[in-house]
């Protein structure tokens, strides 16, 4: 019964979604990991993704105690978007390429690329991020 309840909570999906899945998104997915008490489970992706993940980005995590030195950014697929109870967009930069375009119901945070931006405005972009995945947390987990 235990191994049914934990596969079903499995299938509650919380998508984060950007264009390189580099900097954003990754962060997003890695705070709703730290925060969430297992109901849910936090996955990213980006309509273009990148190489690897924004040095700076994995920098700034290792600061607050997060490594993600290992993660590889991945393309979005439909079969993401469809196993998702929610889409969390961080925001468009590059409107052709905008993950909201091609996902209904999406919930947009706004929130600028750390791509090319100092390493205190990509920390003040991390903690924005935090703030709004624990209130998403809370949100979904009540």
């Amino acid at each position: 019964m235990l191994v049914l309840l934990e596969l079903k909570n499995l299938s509650k999906k919380i998508l984060f979604v950007c264009v390189e899945n580099s900097g954003r998104s990754q962060m997003a997915e890695a705070f709703f990991k730290k925060y969430s008490t297992g109901k849910f489970l936090a996955i990213s992706a980006g309509t273009h993704p990148a190489d690897k993940v924004n040095p700076i980005v994995v920098q700034v995590m290792n600061e607050v105690g997060i490594n993600l030195s290992g993660k590889t950014p991945t393309r979005i697929s439909d079969s993401l978007i469809n196993e998702s109870i929610q889409t969390v967009n961080m925001g468009c930069m590059d409107k052709r390429s905008c993950p909201a375009l091609f996902v209904d119901d999406t919930l947009d945070w706004g929130i600028d690329d750390p791509k090319g931006k100092t390493i205190d405005d990509v920390r003040k972009i991390r903690d924005e991020i935090e703030n709004k995945v624990k209130e998403l947390v809370e949100r979904l987990e009540k």
